[in-house]
Formats: structure tokens, sequence, C-alpha cells
């Protein structure tokens, strides 16, 4: 024993640098110019770490009560994140199997026999045996350290899973609420549209039984209801789909949502500059790939440590009434064994396993900063879509003003016979469309801006 512990001291100093290490975040990872400039084409944004729209907690984003009774039942009902849920508590559990790996394991078997020897005078022999084994792996090297600090690591990234799995569900109802109310504002226009070019219809056949329009005008202004009823009809289709979805999201079966109206939303509304990022802590995504680049670091040292030797110490407690020639009384068997295997040669096993840790550790590096920079992507592109959004609507705007009044002119000067009906057609034809265009250019920047808050790691407060 003494000259066991004389060797694992010697192996301790000589292995003393670079065991029981713990991860320390790299300091070669690219997070600088993330987010361009959206007006400036050369030019990024500056972290501003004082103030983050992604920390912001969500009720405080989304402040329509409806939608907020929406994202409560998701998040409540949502199947992926209940099983999200449950990876947690698994992985918690493995972490405690990983803690308690540091104390002795003990095994009780108790054992008894009964024989009878068939004598003239026989007689019954009763023996037992009440052992317990103790054997506790001495954990010099780190290895069970290591393995411990990995299962760490492991629940941490399985957390930031869950906390991902929760974002996305509240962005996505969110989106959908919105594309809802999307839909229902071009469903009204497209009702407002229906009735004018019924007026027209109507029209042109007055006009034509005054014998000042021919047959033809009557059959394009027709041809023009009936074409916008089709509209009608792909998005009464389209609203119904999105309730499905949305229904689905809740974990419900598909039915009627309640939602109020585009124009009523309240939303932040500038993101020109100084956006606080903060990605690589705030967004679970990055934190858990991280993490991953975390455990690979302990999955190293776990395989650093199998190169030393191993030390077992086992411990045996028994109480018998069979000891040598004695049956009776009882008597107490103790013995302690302390054993040490060192490695030497195995097949290029241990070799090839730390290669192979080292190797995934350097594609977990190269995952984590992928994931950084396509975070600062994300925030990039949705500051683009908000910004240029919000400048198509303003002058979309203009455009509907103007064409509104073309409308309204040209059918005037139809009855006098100062314009074509084709000019009527296509003045209610092209107000149509910028009307319908301005509000998807709107949709377009509430979506910005869930996407943003998404991007920026919303939803986990």
């Amino acid at each position: 024993m003494k000259k066991i512990l004389i060797i694992a001291a010697a192996s301790l100093a000589m292995a003393s640098c670079g065991l029981y290490n713990k991860y320390e975040r790299p300091d070669n990872v690219n997070t600088s110019g993330l987010i361009r400039d959206v007006v400036v084409e050369r030019d990024t944004l500056p972290i501003n770490t004082d103030t983050n729209f992604g920390q912001l907690p969500w009720r405080e984003v989304f402040t329509d009560p409806q939608l907020q009774h929406l994202i409560a039942t998701a998040l409540e009902n949502n199947t992926d994140l209940r099983n999200a849920a449950l990876n947690v508590k698994m992985m918690e559990d493995m972490l405690k199997v990983a803690k308690l790996a540091f104390l002795p394991s003990v095994a009780f078997a108790p054992q008894g026999t009964i024989s009878r020897v068939m004598t003239d005078g026989a007689s019954t022999s009763k023996t037992y045996q009440l052992p317990i084994a103790a054997s506790w792996n001495v954990d010099l090297f780190g290895n069970i350290l290591s393995q411990k600090r990995s299962a760490q690591t492991q629940l941490l990234a399985t957390k930031d899973y869950q906390v991902a799995v929760q974002t996305n569900i509240i962005c996505g109802v969110a989106n959908l609420y919105y594309t809802l109310m999307m839909l229902d504002e071009q469903l009204a226009i497209l009702t407002d549209m229906e009735n004018l070019t019924k007026e027209t219809w109507d029209m042109m056949k007055l006009q034509m039984q005054l014998g000042r329009a021919r047959s033809t005008s009557v059959q394009s202004a027709e041809s023009s209801y009936y074409q916008v009823q089709a509209q009608a009809v792909d998005l009464r289709r389209q609203i119904r789909e999105m309730e499905n979805s949305m229904s689905l999201l809740l974990n419900e079966a598909g039915h009627q949502i309640a939602r109020g109206k585009l124009y009523d939303q309240s939303l932040p509304q500038k993101f020109s500059a100084g956006v606080g990022i903060q990605l690589l802590t705030n967004r679970a995504d990055v934190h858990a790939a991280e993490m991953k680049l975390a455990q690979c670091f302990y999955d190293v040292e776990t395989a650093r440590s199998r190169f030393y030797p191993n030390i077992t110490v086992t411990g045996t407690a028994a109480f018998t009434n069979n000891l040598g020639q004695i049956v009776n009384p009882g008597k107490w068997l103790l013995s302690a064994l302390g054993s040490l295997t060192q490695p030497i040669f195995q097949h290029g096993q241990i070799v090839a396993g730390l290669k192979v840790a080292k190797a995934q550790q350097e594609q977990a590096f190269n995952t984590w900063q992928n994931t950084i920079l396509k975070a600062g992507n994300e925030v990039s592109n949705a500051l683009l879509a908000y910004n240029s959004a919000d400048e198509k609507s303003k002058l979309e705007q203009k455009q509907v003003e103007v064409l509104t009044q073309n409308v309204e002119d040209t059918r005037q000067l139809y009855t006098s016979k100062g314009s074509s009906y084709l000019e009527v057609i296509q003045a209610q034809s092209s107000l149509l469309n910028a009307r319908i265009s301005k509000v998807q250019d709107d949709f377009t920047k509430m979506q910005a801006v869930v996407n943003l808050y998404q991007a920026l790691g919303g939803g986990s407060k």
C-alpha cells in the first residue's frame, strides 16, 4: 500500500500541469463588426451593453392582451416546450449520477448454508455470512471530476435549448398573430374594392343602356369584379390556414383565433443605431454552442486522465459464524485492499481517444464562432427589413393618396366621356395593389420587430 501511494504521488507531481483545469472562454473568437449599419454601407453598429431590447420581458414587447393570452397558452401547452423541460430533468438526474461517482460503491450480499451429514448420528450444520463490500475509485487525476464538469455543461446546454424553444414559441405566436391581422386588413381592402368594382360594373351597364358604352367595357368591368372576389376567396383560405397553424402552436385543435386590428398594435419603432446585442450572454443558442465547447474541453481532460494510473481502494466487512472450525459464536471478518492500474499498451485506444476529443473541441469552437456570426447576421437582416419596410410604407402612403384621387377623377371623367373604361379599371387595379402592398410592408415592419427581438435572444424572461 505504501508503494502504491508513493507511485500515485509521483504520478500526480508529473501530471500536475494540465490536471483539474476549468474551462475559460477563448479570447480568439471574432465578435467585431457583427452588425452592419442600415444606412452607411461600410459601417457597423456599436455594441451597447447598457440596454438590450432582447432582454425585455415579452409582455413589455407584446402588449396586446389577446396576443399575451395566446402566448401564455402556448407556453403552458406546447409539446416541444414540455419535452424540453423533460430533457432538463433528465440531465439533472444524469448530473446527480456524475456527482455520486465521487462516493464509494457499497454492496450487501448475505449468504447462508444448511448442510446435513447422513450418519447414524445425523447432524445439521448452519452457517451464515453477512458481507458488506465497498469500493472507492480515488480520483487523483481528475477523471471523475472532468466527467462531472462535462455533465454540468450538458445540463446548461439543455437549459439553453429550453430557452431557445420558449423564444421560438413566443415569436412564432406573435408572427402568426400579426400575419392574421395583416390578412384581415387585406381582406377588408378587397371588400371595399369589391363594392367599388361592382359600382363601376353597374355604372357601365347603365352607360351601355344609354348608348354611351360598348359591351366590351361592361365585360371588362364584370371581369374585374370577379377577379377581386377570387382574391378574397384566396385570402379567406390563407386566414383559415394561419388559424390552424396558430392552434397547433397552442397544442389545440384548429379553431378561430380572436384578435385585434393591425393598426391598433403598439411596438417599438426606432432601431436605427446603438442596438445592444450582448449576443454572447443573451442568445440561448450562442450560449449553448459555448457550453458544447466547454463540454468538449472537459472531454479532452477526461481523455488525458486515462493516461494516468487508476487507483482503487476496496474494503470488506463480514459478520459470520464460520471462522475456521468455529461454528458459533459469530465473528467479524475485516479486509482492505488497494490496487493501482497503470495503462501501458491499450492498442492505441487511449491516444486515439485524446486525438478525437481534441478534434471535437476544434469542431465545437468552429460551430460556436459560426453561431455568433449567424446571430449578428440575423440582427442585421431584421434591422434592414424594418428600415426598408418603413421607407416603402411612407412612399406607398403617398401613392395610395394619389391613386385614390385618380380613381375618383377617372370615374367622373368616364361619365362625361373624358376617359375610357380601361382607364377606370386600371386606376382601380393600381389602387388595390398599392393598398395591399402598403399593408404588406406595414406587416413586414412588425415582423421585423419580432425577428429582431428573437435575434437578440428575447423571450427568456
